[in-house]
């Protein structure tokens, strides 16, 4: 009797991504319009995040516009300390997007979970974050929703900018926008006022984000909207008392120069030399922006990707998913692992950013 012989049917590449190219693997979050999960490629081997995007729901909710742009954007833009669009594709019910994987969860539930942030854990995330913006600026791109929910941790223990689905490109003939986007508590002073602005709302958002993750609470609370635009417009910037018992000078003078109410004066903002002016900062000091960039330093915190669990929760703002990755972390604030960020020597890496894997 011979042997019975099955063969796999052949995968057809040669026409696009679809949904049949992966393998599809854990959940890990769940929104609005849809759920998040890993998928393999059969082919590469590669993971992603897939992101399910349901038409029906965006018709309903009047997103279309939204999810237009957000791929739009994506398709634009490819940096090694942004969430990328590796793949988009669709069927009648669905649209597809497939992300770089982030395993290490975003700030938001480290911040639920460690209530502060050791200052060098700070300046390492604020670091990753302002090459980021550095890069989307010089493409007239401006985020507009800057905060921890939306900055996602991968494997390695580097910040990356996520969530796209609100972001603005401006152009020569308009170079300004006086709509409102984004999350109150972290809107610029000039968005508030409708006075116009450009992407130095983004370096305010990154202002309040610093702040909270190293005191636990955000400069301007209020109990209503009202009174939180007026606070964010009028009032001045305090800090927590005895301030300098546990963070440097240096890293407050870098807080108010980024919640500067001008956005001429702020840093990182409308001065064309802004960014270089950032980086040359003393909070700084010592940080090489190349190898960071690269993604060739160690960073100072690093997610045990080993111990995570998978937990559904609803979060309080309801918008982007009812499922949070739980990652437990492992801190390597050693002193002398410290000391040698700053010491790494310059190496010549090549442009071509890899994907995430």
């Amino acid at each position: 009797m011979g042997a019975l012989c099955c063969k796999q049917d052949e995968i057809d590449y040669s026409q696009g991504p679809e949904l049949g190219h992966f393998h599809l693997q854990k959940i890990i979050g769940k929104g609005v319009f849809g759920k998040v999960r890993i998928v393999q490629h059969k082919r590469t081997k590669k993971k992603y995040a897939l992101k399910y995007i349901n038409k029906s729901i965006c018709i309903k909710q009047k997103a279309i516009g939204n999810i237009i742009l957000e791929r739009n954007i994506l398709e634009r833009i490819d940096y090694p300390l942004i969430a990328n669009l590796r793949y988009a594709f669709q069927d009648d019910e669905t649209i597809f997007m497939a992300l770089d994987l982030m395993l290490g969860g975003d700030l938001r539930f480290q911040l639920d979970q460690q209530f502060t942030f050791h200052e060098l854990q700070v300046r390492h995330h604020v670091a990753c974050i302002a090459l980021s913006l550095d890069y989307l600026h010089k493409k007239r791109i401006a985020h507009r929703d800057i905060k921890p929910e939306n900055i996602l941790i991968d494997k390695k223990g580097y910040a990356h900018l996520s969530d796209f689905n609100i972001a603005i490109q401006f152009t020569a003939s308009q170079p300004l926008s006086w709509s409102m986007a984004g999350t109150m508590a972290y809107m610029a002073p000039e968005m508030l006022a409708r006075k116009g602005y450009s992407t130095a709302v983004d370096w305010w958002s990154l202002g309040i984000v610093t702040y909270e993750l190293l005191f636990g609470m955000r400069p301007y609370l209020a109990p209503s909207k009202e009174a939180l635009a007026h606070a964010i417009i009028h009032e001045p910037l305090v800090f927590p008392n005895h301030v300098y018992d546990s963070v440097s000078k240096e890293c407050i003078d870098v807080i108010s120069g980024l919640l500067d109410k001008s956005p001429f004066q702020r840093y990182g903002g409308c001065n064309a030399d802004g960014f270089q002016e950032f980086k040359a900062h003393p909070w700084f000091r010592g940080l090489d922006w190349d190898l960071l960039e690269h993604k060739q330093l160690t960073p100072p915190i690093r997610p045990d990707v080993r111990i995570a669990i998978f937990m559904y929760i609803h979060t309080h703002t309801q918008r982007e998913r009812c499922l949070t990755l739980y990652i437990y972390y492992t801190h390597t604030l050693e002193k002398q692992q410290v000391a040698q960020l700053d010491k790494r020597p310059t190496t010549t890496i090549s442009r071509r950013w890899p994907e995430i894997t």
